[in-house]
């Protein structure tokens, strides 16, 4: 991959990312509401209220510390980053590089744990209370998604999300039968609901403080910054659905960087993502949020299936 082409794959890349995430959330609310016999409000209603959010000053409390006005900042930038490390709708991405399935579990933690400061900084107990339960969640989270990939990755023998991605996509050397894949892509959407604050592990829709976990770590925030994190939440969203759509399923995925390859990558990328923001949708109206203690049983499945798909992986390569 010649730079300058590397170069703006990389900016486009971006630039979907940036665009398409919010759609995404906006698209799950009118599901939910139209599930509910409800209108719902508009696809581009998160647009609107991100750039509502842009136009306000944010109130900082005086009681914080640097932590708390860098958050957003490290949140949002933190969460991007990561999203340029996966295969969007072309197999090869410039920042590809071996191990990178471990940079993006991490750059991703680094999100979470600078949240976790921030809601402990603020000084309330919500923010205490919120930070307390998600560094539980990202504490079992986080195996389940690395032994989740870990077992694809087995199957493409490589850790580099493109060569996963493309030799997946072209059926190159792989371990064809579906039961490592299924029990790995069962293992990566409960760590998805999980990670991003969907029911049953979380409600996004609810400021209930005896329910919330992410909501009230970033009750403190205004202004720009909870705009930043807002949208910092809905890439990282993205992110986790593009994981399942193209690593589990990247059959329409460029493998070359011809233009038609190109568009067509795109639109059956489009399809894909928003087929699973629409099983979200329908999940969330299906389930309740549970409780507590009983999230840790739900991520404890995830583990044990992403375990099962690298046993299964041994299984059948003997």
């Amino acid at each position: 991959m010649q730079i300058p082409h590397a170069i703006i794959l990389t900016v486009v890349q971006a630039l979907v990312l940036l665009a398409v995430s919010p759609l995404i959330a906006g698209l799950i609310r009118k599901v939910k509401a139209r599930l509910q016999c409800r209108r719902g409000a508009s696809l581009l209603q998160p647009y609107a209220d991100l750039a509502k959010l842009f136009k306000k000053q944010p109130v900082v409390s005086t009681t914080t510390s640097w932590i708390f006005t860098a958050t957003p900042y490290m949140v949002f930038g933190s969460t991007l980053t990561a999203g340029l490390l996966v295969p969007v709708f072309a197999s090869q991405v410039p920042l590809n590089f071996a191990g990178n399935i471990i940079a993006l579990v991490y750059l991703l933690a680094i999100g979470t744990f600078f949240l976790i400061l921030a809601g402990l900084d603020a000084g309330s107990a919500f923010g205490g209370m919120g930070s307390s339960r998600e560094a539980i969640i990202a504490s079992l989270t986080e195996p389940a998604a690395i032994m989740a990939i870990f077992a694809i990755a087995l199957t493409a023998g490589s850790t580099n999300l493109s060569t996963i991605v493309h030799k997946t996509a072209l059926l190159d050397g792989i371990v064809t039968d579906p039961s490592p894949h299924l029990m790995a892509f069962a293992a990566l959407f409960i760590v998805t609901l999980a990670e991003t604050g969907r029911v049953p592990v979380d409600n996004p829709a609810t400021h209930l403080e005896l329910t919330m976990i992410h909501e009230a770590m970033v009750l403190e925030y205004s202004g720009r910054h909870l705009a930043l994190i807002e949208w910092a939440s809905g890439i990282k969203l993205l992110v986790f659905l593009t994981l399942l759509a193209n690593i589990f399923a990247p059959w329409g995925i460029a493998t070359n960087l011809t233009p038609m390859a190109l568009a067509i990558g795109f639109g059956v990328y489009l399809i894909k993502i928003a087929g699973l923001a629409a099983l979200i949708g329908a999940i969330e109206c299906m389930f309740a949020k549970l409780r507590l203690f009983r999230v840790t049983d739900l991520l404890g499945v995830a583990f044990i299936l992403a375990l099962l798909g690298l046993l299964f992986f041994y299984i059948l390569r003997g």
